[in-house]
C-alpha cells in the first residue's frame, strides 16, 4: 500500500499511574487505581493514533534491546504501525517516562534518553522521505544526536517533492534555541508547540505573539496548543483563534500528540487548514478522557460521529 505518513523521532515507554490524591510526601505510600505500561514519546504516538485512524504508518526511530523494547515494538505492531524500521539498539536502554497524574494538576515527569540519545539521522534515507505522503517528526531538540541541518535537509527534500512536513518538539531545558529554529522553520509546513514550549522557545507569554515569532522565522503554519485555552493558528489563510471540546478530562499525556495526528488526517484528506485545526482539536480531546498517551484516542468511525454532532468554535482575528 502507498505510505501515507511516516514518523520519526522520539520512541518511549510511558510508565504511568492513574491520578491520585496527592503528591506523597519522604516514606507515604499514596494509591492509585491502576498503574500501567505504556506507548508513549510524539513519533510512536502519533503514528498510533494514525493507525487507529486507518492511516497507512511507517515509524522510524530506535529502542533498546530489552524487554521495554520488545513490548513497545510488539505494541505498535499490534496497534497497525509497520516498524520495519524500528531499530533496536545494544547497549542502551529504552527511553522510558515516569508519568505521575494528581488530580487537579498538571502531570508530573520523569524521563530518561535511553537509545532515544543514538539516534543520528542516518535512519532515514531521501527515498523513505519521498514514499509518503506526509513526513513527521516528532521530538525535535531532545534528540541531542540529531543535528537539525539534517531536520532541515529531510525538509528540503519532502519540499522539493510535494511532501507537507510537520514538525513537534520537546524541549528538554531552558535554553536559547534560536539558531535550531531559524535552521529548521523555513524548511517546516506546519510547526506544533505547545504554549508552556512557545514560552520557553519565544520568552512571549501571549499565543499569539508566539506563533507570530515561529511564522516570522519561515513556518508556513504555525499553531500554539494551549490545553483547555484552544489554539491559535497563523497560517495562509490567515490568523484563528479556536475554543475547545468539552470532554470528562482524565490525563492530559498524549494530547498533543492526538492533535498532530488529527491534523495530519486533515492534510491526508486535502482539508484547509481551519477544518485541520477542527480535527486535530478533536482527536486531542479524544486523548484525555482515559489515562495514557494513546489509550482513549478516537478511531476514524468515532472520530466522524463525534464531529457530526459537536463542532469547534474558531474566530479570524
Amino acid at each position: 500500500m502507498p505510505l501515507d505518513c511516516l514518523c520519526v523521532g522520539i520512541i518511549v515507554a510511558d510508565h504511568l499511574c492513574e491520578p491520585i490524591a496527592h503528591m506523597p510526601v519522604p516514606g507515604e505510600l499514596v494509591m492509585s487505581r491502576r498503574l500501567s505500561l505504556a506507548i508513549g514519546g510524539c513519533a510512536s504516538n502519533v503514528s498510533t493514533d494514525l493507525a487507529k485512524l486507518g492511516v497507512n504508518v511507517s515509524l522510524i526511530g530506535r529502542v533498546g534491546d530489552d524487554i521495554f523494547g520488545d513490548f513497545v515494538r510488539q505494541a505498535l505492531t499490534d496497534g497497525g504501525v509497520d516498524t520495519t524500521h524500528l531499530i533496536s539498539t545494544p547497549g542502551f536502554d529504552t527511553a522510558g517516562t515516569l508519568i505521575v497524574n494528581v488530580q487537579g494538576e498538571d502531570r508530573r515527569f520523569i524521563h530518561a534518553f535511553g537509545a532515544n540519545a543514538a539516534f543520528d539521522g542516518s535512519e532515514v534515507t531521501d527515498e523513505m522521505i519521498r514514499s509518503c505522503r506526509v513526513f513527521y517528526v516528532g521530538g525535535f531538540l531532545l534528540l541531542k544526536n540529531l543535528p537539525s541541518t539534517k531536520i532541515a535537509r529531510w525538509f528540503q527534500v519532502a519540499r522539493e517533492a510535494g511532501i507537507p512536513t510537520v514538525l513537534d518538539i520537546v524541549i528538554p531545558e531552558p535554553g536559547d534555541y534560536h539558531e535550531h529554529l531559524a535552521t529548521v522553520l523555513p524548511w517546516t509546513d506546519v510547526f506544533l508547540p505547545n504554549d508552556d514550549e512557545a514560552r520557553v522557545l519565544t520568552g512571549q507569554t501571549d499565543p499569539l505573539a508566539q506563533a507570530e515569532r515561529f511564522h516570522n522565522l519561515g513556518v508556513r503554519t504555525s499553531i500554539i496548543t494551549c490545553g483547555g485555552g484552544g489554539a491559535v493558528m497563523i497560517c495562509s489563510d490567515g490568523r484563528f483563534r479556536s475554543g475547545r471540546f468539552d470532554v470528562p478530562f482524565v490525563d492530559g499525556t498524549g494530547s498533543g500528540d492526538a492533535f498532530a495526528a488529527g491534523y495530519i488526517l486533515g492534510l491526508l484528506t486535502d482539508q484547509p487548514p481551519t477544518q485541520c485545526l477542527e480535527i486535530g482539536s478533536a482527536l486531542g480531546a479524544s486523548a484525555v478522557r482515559t489515562a495514557g498517551a494513546t489509550q482513549g484516542v478516537f478511531r476514524r468511525d468515532e472520530l466522524d460521529e463525534f464531529l457530526s454532532r459537536s463542532r469547534l468554535g474558531i474566530e479570524q482575528i
